[in-house]
């Protein structure tokens, strides 16, 4: 895992309330906003290719219990208490860690990433033209650290670079 952003922070009952809403009426809910209330937390966001499965098979079962006996590696089952006090949060799908993201980092902007066939009309659109130049002048130019001449060659070249102007105005006195 990378990990993108961490926060410590401390949320009120009502936060708790707020970003465990989807569990509201469960019996287990009271106490639940209480525990998450009750002292600091470490916020983080996590990247890699398909972290939230990854997180969620790392944590193991939510009862930190059930963990202890069927997945006794897990975070749960090493650092949980109990049903409630399980140590750590994973978020269950993409959707929710977006939504978790944004209740933790409401200055995070997070970007959709493009899957499928956008992902390959993307690639196709932007990345395909320029990789294909700048290989083909590395081809030609053949320099002694190659790998180094496409990194500043693609940094020249590229067409998301913002174009800058320079405009000469005459103050007028």
């Amino acid at each position: 895992f990378c990990m993108l952003q961490k926060r410590k922070l401390q949320l009120s009952p009502e936060q708790c309330s707020n970003f465990y809403a989807d569990q509201y009426g469960k019996v287990f809910f009271p106490n639940l906003t209480a525990y998450m209330s009750s002292g600091p937390l470490v916020a983080m966001v996590l990247a890699r290719h398909c972290a939230v499965s990854h997180w969620k098979e790392l944590l193991g079962p939510s009862n930190s219990i059930k963990a202890r006996r069927t997945h006794p590696h897990s975070l749960r089952a090493l650092y949980g208490t109990d049903e409630l006090r399980n140590a750590l949060h994973g978020s269950l799908s993409i959707s929710t860690a977006e939504r978790e993201i944004r209740f933790m980092f409401p200055e995070a902007i997070l970007e959709p990433i493009p899957a499928g066939q956008r992902a390959r009309d993307y690639l196709n659109l932007y990345i395909k033209p320029t990789l294909l130049a700048g290989l083909t002048a590395l081809c030609k130019e053949k320099p002694a650290d190659p790998m180094i001449w496409l990194a500043d060659w693609l940094i020249e070249h590229n067409p998301n670079k913002p174009k800058l102007q320079h405009h000469i105005t005459e103050e007028k006195h």
